[in-house]
């Protein structure tokens, strides 16, 4: 399955500390500049997202947000109001190499860089305390695909 984001923000909420707005250039047009690379782009506030943009109560929650990210608690859903015009780094990040959901097709975990997974599920860290933690696969290829079979039999999706 490709990569999609379920808007949960995780990834934005400090991205305030890369892009850095330099410049307002009208027409909701902004100048940002990655501070890590020096790169600056122009990225533009999608018109049906600027009521949610000139809302900046997310910085008293997340004071190092993307500048451009917002969340709506009710929806618990963040949103992207220049993502039409994505910075170059945006349109590459993936916050996890596996998205495992459960039955109800809710987030239960992640696999992040390597092996290492991130767990919201007491069930799924113990199929992987006791299925997954000590395979014994050098290949990533044939580890993922293992660990895809076997979460399947738990009745778990996973998404790659």
């Amino acid at each position: 399955m490709p990569f999609y984001c379920q808007q949960c923000g995780e990834c934005c909420t400090e991205m305030g500390y890369v892009h850095v707005i330099k410049a307002a250039c009208g027409n909701q047009e902004y100048l940002i500049r990655n501070e890590y690379t020096g790169e600056v782009t122009r990225s533009r506030v999608a018109d049906r997202m600027l009521y949610r943009f000139q809302d900046r109560s997310i910085f008293d929650r997340w004071p190092h947000a993307c500048p451009f990210f917002r969340y709506d608690d009710a929806e618990r859903k963040g949103y992207c109001t220049v993502y039409p015009t994505w910075p170059e780094i945006c349109l590459e990040y993936r916050c996890w190499r596996l998205l495992i959901l459960d039955a109800r097709g809710r987030r239960a975990g992640r696999v992040m860089t390597g092996t290492y997974l991130a767990c919201e599920d007491d069930i799924l860290r113990t199929i992987w305390e006791y299925h997954i933690r000590d395979l014994d696969v050098d290949d990533r290829d044939a580890w993922t695909r293992k660990v895809i079979r076997i979460l399947q039999r738990f009745g778990y999706t996973v998404v790659w």
